[in-house]
């Protein structure tokens, strides 16, 4: 056969950063102990390996910070598994995502099957965590990712929970507004 490895192909994955994996030791000068990254993107979280010539770039990078990595997507022949190996990492943007265990009584629930995802529902997620992110909410709100909805004639489908208050079939920005309002309402 002789190749281990087949080239399928080239993308970029952007997504927030999550963090490192911490195995392995790169043995250069760059002292940098790690040989994948973990990027949560819209549907999931991936993992990347890292090429030692690019891990002492890479040692800035903070938790949460939006990234684009240009992967090489290559299929292992004999296990017939799927390994992402990056070539290049560029910086978006920074939303700062609060991990803590405060409970919010703020939430959306974005669908996430197949009739959303073909009627625009990827780039309904991204329209509102970036929304969200830039006015400062993100950290404010849980966002779930959920099975079907039951409502697939008017895809792609969000619910927004304010506490007892559901609201469904809003825009990003009314979403980000009926936020603002609540959580303005609440600090009073």
């Amino acid at each position: 056969m002789g190749k281990k490895y087949l080239t399928l192909s080239q993308l970029n994955i952007e997504g927030q950063f999550l963090g490192f994996s911490s195995r392995g030791s790169d043995g250069g000068k760059c002292k940098i102990k790690y040989k994948h990254l973990y990027l949560k993107t819209s549907t999931q979280d991936v993992k990347i390996k890292i090429p030692k010539y690019l891990r002492c770039s890479l040692r800035n990078l903070l938790t949460g910070e939006q990234i684009c990595v240009s992967v090489v997507k290559k299929l292992n022949r004999i296990k017939g598994k799927i390994k992402l190996t990056a070539y290049g990492v560029r910086s978006v943007g920074f939303c700062p995502r609060d991990y803590s265990s405060k409970e919010n009584n703020a939430k959306i629930m974005v669908c996430q099957k197949s009739g959303c995802l073909k009627h625009g529902g990827k780039s309904l997620l991204a329209n509102l965590e970036k929304t969200l992110c830039d006015r400062g909410l993100l950290d404010k709100v849980k966002i779930e990712h959920t099975n079907c909805q039951k409502t697939c004639s008017t895809a792609p489908n969000c619910i927004l929970m304010l506490g007892k208050e559901q609201y469904s079939k809003l825009e990003p920005e009314a979403i980000a507004s009926l936020l603002e309002t609540h959580f303005f309402a609440n600090n009073i």
